[in-house]
């Protein structure tokens, strides 16, 4: 079952990846990426480790951005996986038939080449301008992810996309709007004051538009 929900970790060094993770969990967060870039494997692997105790304790899932390796050995839930990430194929081989495996996408033909490659779920983006992405593709807006799932629609083609990039709790409603599946948060959490009124905020307007 894929969340519709996911928020993505953030933060300067490891302890504040932590924090964040688990402020939201408390504020009853069930679906945790943990993205950390730039730094080593055996930090990295560290910090899953710790994200994966910290979710176990609140029945939570983990998805591990971009290393299926150091998925596999935390014993995560699954990995996301960029485009420029290792490919869907040898990602799979490494964590077998049951793991999740996300893919991101920024066009309808990336979503069709996704969907291809048998990805469980498509992270697709941006919605507008982040700043906790480098090398950030077209700003798609409500008017591109509607488009998206009009053509898919029009093929019979079904995959849960989440919606991601630059989406504020103000956005949510709006973004569910144009048919998508759920959506993923980082500074929409970590950078209020309530963290755990924000969540039930978010899942609110979710509830609304999925009944």
């Amino acid at each position: 079952m894929i969340d519709r929900i996911h928020y993505i970790s953030q933060g300067g060094t490891p302890g504040d990846h932590l924090k964040s993770i688990a402020d939201v969990l408390l504020a009853g967060a069930k679906w945790i990426q943990l993205r950390v870039k730039n730094t080593d494997e055996n930090t990295l692997l560290q910090i899953a480790e710790k994200a994966m105790e910290l979710c176990n304790t609140h029945a939570a899932k983990l998805i591990i951005n971009d290393h299926p390796a150091i998925a596999l050995k935390v014993g995560a839930h699954g990995v996301h996986l960029g485009l420029e990430d290792m490919p869907v194929k040898e990602a799979r081989a490494i964590l077998g038939p049951d793991k999740i495996i996300g893919g991101t996408a920024n066009t309808f033909e990336q979503v069709i080449q996704r969907i291809e490659e048998k990805v469980d779920y498509l992270g697709v983006g941006p919605f507008r301008f982040t700043t906790t992405k480098e090398k950030l593709s077209p700003i798609l807006g409500a008017q591109g992810f509607q488009d998206i799932i009009k053509r898919l629609n029009a093929l019979h083609l079904s995959i849960p996309i989440i919606a991601i990039g630059g989406i504020g709790v103000e956005d949510v409603a709006s973004v569910m709007e144009t048919g998508v599946y759920g959506v993923a948060v980082s500074a929409a959490l970590t950078n209020q004051p309530d963290i755990s009124r924000a969540y039930q905020k978010i899942q609110k307007e979710i509830n609304i538009q999925t009944v």
